[in-house]
């Protein structure tokens, strides 16, 4: 019997193999990068690795499609965002000229050990103003404000406002570049439809901007630290007349 084993071994472990390899061609990504800011053009769309923060470590991004995407990265815990791979959809209208644009997104995120948000970063007015909505978020991050209080935390605007679908609060400050708006959710979530159209339309009834031009709307993962971790973009698009 053992002598038997022996000799069925070689072909057991050749399919085996066979079948892996199958399987890995199957699932083969479209497209990789382990370059800073590696991107690649699909359907409309630029998927970007974007890893751009200083003392920023290794990053690997994936690509089947401009919906469905990710990294593994490997960011180290020094504080400060290292990196926003993302899904960029370039728009290029006035708001006022705008009928509607919503958008929806699926993720999965690390658990517990990582830092990093998932999030809209929606540019207007030729990159004057960053608009940000936060889906979700874990560890030491949080969103630029105009003020903070005793603790060091960020003092919000406006608190539960509801709009686009979704209720935040609202921070508004500045980056030494541009204004940026933040939209935190109060509560997480890893997939969901925004109405981007109404989240803009309410920034310009507090006189934040004017009819501009909406520029770009994109979405990934603001990464600060991650050891070696993974995140996907299961499905992602944005729509607009």
């Amino acid at each position: 019997m053992m002598n038997k084993m022996k000799r069925l071994l070689p072909s057991a472990v050749i399919a085996a193999l066979c079948v892996f390899a199958f399987a890995s061609a199957v699932y083969a990504a479209a497209w990789t990068s382990s370059d800073k800011y590696g991107n690649w053009s699909n359907g409309g769309y630029i998927v970007y690795n974007n890893v751009w923060g200083s003392g920023a470590g290794a990053q690997t991004i994936w690509a089947n499609s401009y919906s469905n995407w990710g990294v593994t990265s490997n960011q180290p815990s020094t504080g400060g965002v290292k990196s926003y791979p993302n899904s960029t959809k370039d728009i290029g209208i006035a708001l006022g000229s705008l009928k509607s644009l919503t958008s929806s997104f699926n993720v999965t995120v690390p658990g517990s050990g990582s830092s990093y948000s998932s999030d809209y970063d929606i540019w207007t007015g030729n990159y004057a103003h960053e608009i940000m909505l936060w889906m979700n978020k874990s560890g030491a991050v949080g969103p630029i404000a105009g003020s903070w209080d005793a603790n060091g935390n960020p003092v919000a605007a406006y608190t539960n406002v509801s709009v686009g679908g979704h209720t935040w609060n609202v921070y508004k400050g500045s980056n030494g570049s541009n204004d940026v708006f933040s939209f935190v959710r109060t509560s997480n979530t890893n997939s969901g439809t925004v109405d981007v159209l109404a989240v803009l339309n309410w920034i310009k009834g507090k006189g934040w901007m004017g009819n501009e031009i909406v520029n770009r709307v994109q979405f990934g993962f603001e990464i600060t630290s991650s050891p070696n971790a993974s995140f996907t973009c299961n499905q992602f698009s944005v729509s607009y007349s």
